[in-house]
């Protein structure tokens, strides 16, 4: 074997040598980042390949703009970027088309939420002695406990995604959810991954827009939103939807993304976190956790309980800490994205997504880390008898 030191001694390694040098300082660079994107590219297949997660997710040769075609996926990020506004707390300009930015925004975003976290587009402590797969499904086990929810149960999943917190759900506690969601790229992975692990007899998805529900009065039995109604342009609009599809003493609960008690609006460096946030997770704005309070309770709603679970356990981890362990693949995997724009591969505007996506996780860490953030306070409503 060819020590480190004695690299001289080996033929092949000469030669390689004395051909480098005759490289210009243009070809070496051109060289050193072709070779990179080459093994990033290998690393990634290889960490897939092998980690069993291509069977469940896309792959990243598989990224696609959801329900937008491929060519125009640039011009919808273009006009998604536009939209909102250069001004400190000013988030999207035009509140009326936030329906439609959210729904572009989830055919831009899905398959990489899905390559890169899985099928629970969410936050979760990490619980001592636990993985994050485990503590993410304790965190979705807990809308079924504060619920109480059991067979025969009628229960409506606010903004479900690709469904990975409804088979929870559904899974242990034998009721059946409808999940609803803007966009029909999410209903067609969530229909899928329903069948595929069985759970279809206990869970169904549905196209629409939560702040116009399509089901008649007083129908499900109790109603939660994961990390989802933050979307809406109006809480009371999504809330008053929820309440009026409920029937009488059922419960809502919401993990809502709020500024908490420590956000100081005077202080810039609280508002560049905040705004990057709203921006790289399509959100019209942040309500503070006493706004989303007051937005339940104007609907008619009493409130039960109010828990930033972020903070409430002094044992568990801070939820951010994910997004921290992942930081290398995030940037892995953007030299891989990036090859594949250059190699015209990947639709052009989705190596901007994704670069939208990695910045916006170094935001929402310093969120979590300042305390300025949290995208799991629990409010609990119920609806009076």
């Amino acid at each position: 074997m060819v020590g480190i030191g004695d690299w001289r001694s080996c033929p092949l390694l000469v030669k390689a040598n004395d051909k480098w040098g005759s490289f210009s300082k243009e070809e070496q660079v051109g060289v050193a980042v072709a070779g990179s994107a080459t093994l990033a590219l290998a690393g990634v297949f290889i960490y897939r390949r092998y980690s069993g997660a291509s069977k469940n997710r896309p792959t990243i040769f598989e990224l696609s703009g959801g329900s937008i075609e491929k060519e125009k996926v640039k011009n919808e990020w273009d006009n998604y970027e536009s939209s909102y506004g250069k001004e400190a707390g000013e988030g999207i300009k035009d509140r009326s088309k936030t329906v439609q930015l959210v729904d572009v925004f989830y055919s831009l975003v899905t398959d990489i939420y899905e390559y890169g976290w899985g099928q629970s587009f969410h936050f979760s402590p990490k619980l001592p002695g636990k993985n994050w797969v485990a503590s993410e499904a304790a965190h979705e086990a807990r809308v079924a406990v504060e619920l109480g929810l059991r067979p025969g149960m009628k229960v409506l999943d606010c903004g479900c995604g690709v469904g990975g917190p409804m088979r929870t759900v559904a899974s242990v506690s034998g009721a059946h959810v409808t999940g609803i969601t803007i966009n029909q790229y999410q209903v067609d992975r969530a229909t899928h991954h329903n069948t595929r692990l069985g759970v279809a007899p206990l869970a169904d998805v549905v196209r629409g827009n939560f702040c116009e529900l399509p089901f008649p009065p007083n129908t499900f039995d109790a109603a939660y939103a994961i990390e989802a109604t933050c979307h809406a342009a109006k809480l009371e609009d999504v809330y008053g939807q929820i309440f009026t599809a409920l029937k009488p003493g059922g419960l809502f609960l919401s993990y809502e993304w709020v500024s908490t008690k420590d956000f100081d609006a005077n202080n810039p460096e609280h508002v560049r976190i905040i705004d990057e946030i709203n921006f790289g997770n399509g959100l019209p704005e942040m309500r503070t956790w006493k706004q989303a309070e007051d937005a339940g309770k104007a609907v008619g709603f009493k409130l039960v309980t109010s828990l930033d679970l972020a903070v409430a356990s002094q044992v568990a981890d801070g939820w951010w800490k994910r997004l921290e362990e992942l930081a290398w693949q995030n940037e892995v995997s953007h030299v891989a994205v990036s090859t594949l724009d250059a190699l015209w591969l990947a639709p052009k505007g989705l190596k901007e997504v994704h670069n939208m996506l990695r910045n916006v996780a170094r935001s929402l860490v310093a969120g979590g880390q300042t305390g300025v953030f949290s995208p799991m306070h629990m409010l609990v409503f119920q609806k009076p008898k």
